[in-house]
């Protein structure tokens, strides 16, 4: 069975890239994407359109999301007794130290500052790939 990745991004060139980084994977994984909070949570919950998605192994979370921001996102999956114990990884272009603590108030699993150059991004995201793909026991839905 392959790894149900959700990611959360607005940025179609992150998109791209995550997608990339993926192809050589040595694992088998589907990657859904969503462009912003609404859509994200709507995702998780089965909602509308999503009715028949899969449960999502693993949450990539970018902070700076339209209709509703990924902090919120971020807390409303945490406070949600059905989604809490998914991982969330916040993978954004802040380096601010103040959102560094809130993700991590708020439950997030890690943060990760997403690298300018395409090299390091791809090298991040096989990082997260290996570790939480081949490392971590993640618990079944």
């Amino acid at each position: 069975m392959p790894i149900e990745i959700l990611l959360i991004e607005d940025n179609p060139g992150d998109v791209e890239l995550t997608k990339i980084a993926l192809e050589d994977s040595k694992i088998s994984v589907n990657l859904n994407v969503v462009e912003d909070g609404v859509e994200a949570i709507a995702f998780l919950r089965r909602e509308g359109k999503y009715t028949q998605v899969p449960h999502p192994d693993i949450v990539l979370l970018d902070l700076n999301l339209p209709k509703k921001d990924g902090r919120e996102v971020l807390a409303e999956i945490k406070a949600d007794e059905k989604l809490k114990r998914i991982p969330v990884v916040v993978l954004t272009t802040s380096q601010a130290e103040e959102d560094v603590l809130k993700v991590y108030n708020l439950s997030a699993n890690c943060y990760i500052t997403k690298p300018v150059d395409f090299d390091q991004f791809v090298k991040i995201v096989q990082s997260i790939e290996n570790f939480w793909f081949t490392i971590v026991k993640l618990p079944s839905e």
